[in-house]
């Protein structure tokens, strides 16, 4: 059964993705096509920036059949995991240190909501701008 792995908000269906409790081993290629990460002598590398894996716990990582479990990276790298059985998706959230780097910064995150008349206003496009934002809930 395809599993739907969403990593960084985009999401990636991967036909040959293995679910074992609490792993997820994609192959190599679909690895580096759902995420960017790719594996390398070095470590496991996207772009210039390349992670060693730590000693003595490659086959963690990495199993005989080169299949590569992106769970456990993402859990290494201090991002949480979640996962639904039933519905066979994953999702990989931001690491900790960058959501509490971001909300140190007091900079909204962007965001996009339609008015009463469906046209999508995005908080983006009122940058350098007072804007007062209203929530309500009816909880």
């Amino acid at each position: 059964m395809p599993v739907t792995l969403i990593y960084e908000d985009t999401p990636s269906t991967v036909a040959s993705a293995a679910a074992h409790g609490e792993e997820l081993w994609l192959s190599l290629a679909d690895l580096q096509a759902a995420t960017g990460w790719e594996w390398k002598p070095q470590g496991v590398c996207r772009g210039e920036v390349c992670v060693p894996l730590p000693p003595g716990r490659h086959d963690e990582f990495v199993a005989p059949d080169e299949r590569f479990n992106v769970a456990a990276f993402a859990r290494y790298l201090d991002h949480p995991v979640v996962h639904d059985d039933a519905e066979q998706v994953w999702l990989i959230g931001e690491a900790a240190t960058a959501r509490r780097d971001a909300l140190r910064s007091l900079v909204a995150p962007d965001f996009r909501l339609p008015d009463l008349d469906g046209k999508l206003h995005a908080l983006s496009d009122y940058r350098g701008k007072k804007v007062l934002l209203l929530s309500w809930a009816s909880w």
